[in-house]
């Protein structure tokens, strides 16, 4: 009902009145109009909801919209064109900044097939659990020790310095198995296969593929984080 609404309330011209034909700019009185909020981030740039962008199309894309509605061109136009000049420039940013980045595009991507809102949550990947536990365990009293123990707090920090690079490579691999996934869901949607009901166990299935992933990812990055903060702040 609210995107209803909204189409309605963008099928006139907020200056002229007249009926919109254009998407940015009222073809009768030429006056910036605000971008369509029904649209997502891949239908701003005009591209399918691939994981998979060439990032220079991309660029180009972002380059061509900018243009249109920069701030700067209307820096003499009126109070409402300098305002959706400024709001669309900033949604445009953001969708740019999601979509180059791999990650940043497949949350979001999942945010949009499954309508959540909230963050995917941290998980600990099963096979690691009780090593990052003991890890954190080793962080915490070197953490403690300090300069009271020198030859405590150098093998300590060995040992750390061993695990954190351990688990960045971790993190690398399922980063690497996340993206080997972005083409088995682009080869889905460019087949159409989402639509019959019996290709939707296969769509759930890929997404809570693409879920854990991420989730376990984002595990390992607080690890990675915690890790180079202890060791930074408590360098002897």
């Amino acid at each position: 009902m609210s995107d209803e609404k909204d189409l309605l309330a963008r099928s006139l011209c907020w200056n002229c009145h007249s009926e919109l034909g254009g998407e940015y700019f009222c073809d009768h009185c030429i006056k910036i109009q605000p971008a369509p909020s029904q649209l997502d981030y891949f239908q701003r740039f005009s591209l399918p909801r691939h994981l998979t962008i060439n990032l220079q199309d991309l660029e180009r894309r972002f380059h061509e919209l900018s243009r249109k509605f920069h701030p700067d061109l209307f820096q003499r136009g009126s109070d409402q064109e300098k305002a959706i000049s400024l709001e669309n420039s900033a949604l445009l940013n953001t969708a740019y900044r999601t979509l180059r980045d791999p990650i940043l595009r497949v949350e979001y991507l999942i945010r949009l097939e499954e309508g959540a809102v909230k963050d995917i949550p941290a998980k600990a990947p099963a096979d690691l659990l009780e090593e990052i536990l003991e890890l954190q365990e080793s962080l915490e009293e070197y953490k403690q020790v300090g300069k009271t123990a020198p030859e405590k707090s150098a093998d300590l920090r060995k040992t750390l310095l061993v695990e954190q690079k351990r688990i960045g490579s971790r993190k690398m691999v399922l980063e690497k198995d996340l993206f080997s996934l972005f083409e088995e869901w682009d080869r889905l949607q460019d087949q159409h296969l989402f639509k019959p009901d019996g290709q939707q166990a296969h769509r759930r299935s890929l997404l809570q593929r693409m879920k854990d992933l991420l989730s376990a990812r984002a595990y390992l990055k607080t690890v990675l984080q915690d890790l180079d903060e202890g060791l930074h702040d408590h360098h002897p």
